[in-house]
């Protein structure tokens, strides 16, 4: 057997497949070779040994841990691409999405020297309609010049696109509203009906999947299109042989989302507007459609506004109120009489028809809401935009995702952070994971010389919410960014405490202040790369999925340990639950949520073998309460200390 083998086989007999990842991992194989530099890693080895081990098994399933610095995505490529067979690979984010398929996988195609089919699958807001496009500019006298001016820019880089990604337009803001207009949806599209159908961006991008080897997806379209079956999409995603999950630990909270239900009041409204649209435009006949399309948008409107002054976003305490449950319903009888018209006039607009289908779907779903009658769900009004969603999310998704996972195929969930206090079973039980194998992989980093972690004496209690509390923070991120000349994220659980600590941070600072909120995301960190001095305070979406390497980030501070807020909707619907089973909400939700979120938070810190940096936790509870060795036994082993002026040293230490 070769050196580099591990000796946890799943054969004495050494497959084909096992010999060739061997050998691609060995010095003197393709990656030695086209890599500069290269040096074997025994973790990324045993990981791409694992992963072809599950690809020979008849039915195969493996959770693993593969911590920062393992190199997990050429561990599951690798052996993905030698074995022959079609692989999906589903990611959290569209960003590590487009760095697999335009980067990495290339890359590895020309060191391995072979060239199996390899498809890009987004969801469908994501490529261009063409016909919304043309809408669009048919109706340009009712556009704002800025947006006109973009939409123009859009036909003419579509002309020459191959794949209508709009993501890949560089001559359009992606805050642009243009994009929008013209972005494909599921309530617009007409499907064979439509004039563009043979040339549509989203069915061409579908059909590339059919013989694709390798099909690049994320985990929304996972589950959008495997769990709901969204418009025949599943029919044209193949049975594949592996599903591979990278950032699997996201997937428990998306499952939750795509196994319950939701409706989008933006939506609804859109489609109002479509109904509008075609009395204007075909039905002039009919004067009735035109008003009632139009006080139904209004009726929305002011009923939404209603909702939203209670700030209250649970869905059964606004239903709660009587007011309101007499409004809603009264709604939807409005609601019911425009159903009614629509009826009438099926088969006068193929436009309407469509309309009408869709107007059904919605209708169907706000009942649902209003009934409110499942015990086993969470019923939330979420503000996701100008007009809110409502959302019904299932208190426990064990036994929809074990059906899912049970399914003949094979499953790879891998992530740097699943464990918790060095155990997968949170995860696994999770998910309904049964007779899986279980692997956690450290990294390969010196932690104990390249990292300090630090919690300061004298904070407060974190749930004081106290002046004293928030004066000690500031004075330790002051303290903190000055010895560390910039080169900081400050990671908060809450927007209100990050407001609080930027006021204060407010020409306090000698540094480059960068704050969620002031701009989009990948724009904050584009500044904060180019400034090489600047300080970024933000909150959940900065906690994971951020590569700062180098020299340009040396410190991460955290307010607080990030537990989930007990008025949330969700959490407080399982809780009591698990109350009932005799179960300790604390322990199996609060506690293990918070020690992944915890490890996201810190791995923004240490990227590679070269870099140093602290990271301190103003929370004092890791230390002093006994759950705390959850979270220390499942950080990586970096020196500690109580000392501030010891984590100074060490940043004024780092060049």
């Amino acid at each position: 057997m070769h050196p580099y083998a591990v000796s946890n086989v799943r054969s004495q007999i050494i497959s084909r497949l096992l010999k060739e990842v061997i050998l691609a991992f060995s010095p003197e194989g393709a990656l030695a070779q086209g890599i500069k530099g290269y040096k074997p890693r025994p973790q990324q080895l045993t990981m791409a040994q694992a992963v072809a081990d599950t690809l020979d098994s008849p039915k195969g399933k493996l959770v693993l841990e593969a911590g920062t610095g393992v190199g997990k995505t050429f561990g599951y490529l690798i052996p993905a691409l030698l074995s022959g067979k079609q692989v999906i690979v589903s990611t959290g984010s569209k960003n590590l999405q487009e760095q697999l398929f335009y980067k990495d996988i290339p890359a590895l195609l020309r060191m391995l020297d072979i060239a199996p089919k390899v498809a890009l699958l987004k969801g469908r807001n994501n490529y261009l309609c063409q016909l919304r496009l043309q809408q669009q500019l048919d109706d340009a006298q009712s556009l704002e010049a800025q947006t006109l001016d973009d939409l123009l820019r859009v036909q003419q880089w579509a002309t020459a696109s191959v794949d209508g990604d709009l993501g890949m337009i560089a001559t359009v803001s992606e805050q642009s509203p243009a994009l929008g207009l013209v972005a494909s949806t599921r309530e617009t599209c007409i499907g064979k009906r439509c004039e563009f159908y043979e040339q549509c961006f989203t069915r061409n991008a579908r059909l590339k999947t059919l013989d694709a080897k390798i099909i690049v997806i994320n985990h929304h379209l996972f589950f959008a299109d495997w769990v709901l079956k969204d418009t025949g999409f599943a029919e044209l995603l193949p049975k594949a042989d592996m599903l591979v999950f990278d950032e699997a630990h996201q997937l428990p909270d998306i499952a939750v989302s795509y196994f319950g239900q939701q409706l989008s009041l933006g939506a609804m409204e859109r489609l109002l507007g479509r109904i509008e649209d075609v009395y204007l435009n075909e039905l002039r006949d009919t004067g009735q459609l035109g008003e009632l399309a139009r006080r139904c948008m209004s009726r929305l409107t002011d009923w939404v506004q209603e909702c939203l002054q209670t700030a209250q976003s649970d869905w059964r305490v606004l239903l709660a109120d009587k007011n309101i449950a007499g409004r809603s319903w009264q709604l939807l009888e409005e609601f019911q009489a425009l159903q009614r018209l629509l009826l009438a006039h099926v088969g006068r607009s193929e436009l309407l028809d469509d309309c009408f289908e869709k107007w059904l779907e919605y209708l169907t779903k706000l009942k649902q809401f209003l009934d409110c009658d499942n015990p086993s769900a969470a019923y939330s009004l979420e503000l996701t935009g100008r007009l809110p969603l409502l959302r019904m999310a299932p208190i426990d998704v064990t036994r929809e995702c074990q059906q899912l996972f049970n399914a003949d195929c094979r499953w790879v969930f891998t992530s740097a952070t699943l464990q918790v206090n060095r155990e997968l079973r949170h995860f696994a039980v999770g998910l309904g994971l049964q007779d899986c194998r279980e692997m956690i992989l450290d990294s390969p980093f010196d932690y104990q010389r390249q990292a300090l972690f630090c919690v300061p004496r004298q904070l407060a209690d974190v749930r004081s919410d106290s002046d004293y509390q928030l004066q000690r923070l500031v004075s330790i991120c002051l303290e903190a960014i000055s010895a560390a000349k910039g080169r900081t994220f400050i990671l908060f659980t809450s927007h209100r405490m990050l407001e609080r600590v930027a006021l204060e941070l407010r020409g306090r600072c000698n540094f480059p202040l960068l704050v969620q909120g002031s701009a989009g995301k990948q724009s904050l960190l584009k500044k904060f790369r180019q400034l090489g001095n600047a300080v970024l305070l933000g909150t959940g979406s900065f906690w994971e999925g951020v590569d700062v390497r180098g020299h340009l980030l040396s410190c991460v501070i955290i307010d607080k340990l990030p537990f989930v807020s007990p008025d949330d909707n969700l959490y407080r619907a399982r809780a009591a639950e698990l109350h009932r089973r005799g179960g300790d909400p604390f322990n199996d939700i609060s506690l293990p949520q918070a020690v992944i979120a915890l490890k996201q938070g810190f791995g923004r810190l240490i990227r590679d073998e070269h870099d140093r940096g602290v990271l301190i936790l103003c929370d004092n509870r890791i230390v002093n309460r006994p759950y705390g060795s959850a979270f220390l036994n499942s950080l990586p082993p970096m020196a500690r200390t109580r000392d501030l002026a010891k984590a100074m040293k060490f940043l004024h230490e780092i060049k």
